[in-house]
């Protein structure tokens, strides 16, 4: 009697941990339009700074992308319920975006900053937490893309300009555009499914 508890026990609480985690990467597909939102914002910065050579481009951009991001997820915030893996994709997205955009800011400002660098920095740090949220989330598609962020950021050290700026656009179309535009559709269905499940159960 005392085994079967156990094992009902145990069941019942890896349903929940796989609930859990399928809530989050329903969170991480809600979220796909702030990836594309920032591969635009990123290709805005590269074409800006291509045409010209001022020191603002970057912080310009990044600062008006964070601002639409913000106003953007007030209107979306009362839509979904908050969730314990929900917060934990924001805090390690926000903690990296905060430490990105700190670092690369000062080492701009400071003189200090070079293109190489700069994709470097990028390209390790996003794939860090891409890579983190693919572990907690068991997302095999995630990790992928911290795969290629982090190849980005090792070509980025050893590789001329251009192999360098191909690379970071590679990057950014395939981890930012095509992972945003997936989840998008994803969440789409999702919420079509679960429209027709509402209305079967209704009916």
């Amino acid at each position: 009697m005392q085994d079967s508890t156990n094992d009902s026990e145990i069941r019942e609480r890896l349903s929940l941990i796989e609930n859990m985690i399928a809530e989050g990467r329903r969170t991480t597909e809600s979220w796909g339009w702030t990836f594309v939102l920032w591969g635009i914002a990123y290709y805005v910065a590269i074409a800006w700074s291509y045409f010209s050579n001022a020191v603002y481009v970057w912080p310009v951009t990044m600062v008006a992308a964070s601002l639409l991001m913000g106003v953007l997820i007030s209107r979306r915030a009362a839509r979904r319920p908050d969730t314990t893996v929900g917060r934990s994709m924001m805090a390690i997205w926000l903690g990296m975006g905060i430490s990105l955009f700190l670092l690369l800011l000062c080492l701009g400002l400071s003189g200090r900053l070079d293109f190489h660098i700069s994709v470097a920095i990028i390209g390790a740090m996003l794939g860090m937490a891409n890579a983190t949220s693919s572990v907690i989330l068991r997302w095999k598609m995630q990790f992928t893309s911290a795969v290629v962020w982090w190849a980005a950021a090792v070509a980025a050290c050893f590789t001329s300009d251009k192999l360098t700026v191909a690379a970071f656009l590679v990057a950014i179309f395939f981890c930012q555009i095509v992972f945003g535009v997936y989840g998008m559709i994803a969440e789409s269905r999702e919420l079509k499914a679960r429209g027709t499940r509402q209305g079967a159960s209704h009916a």
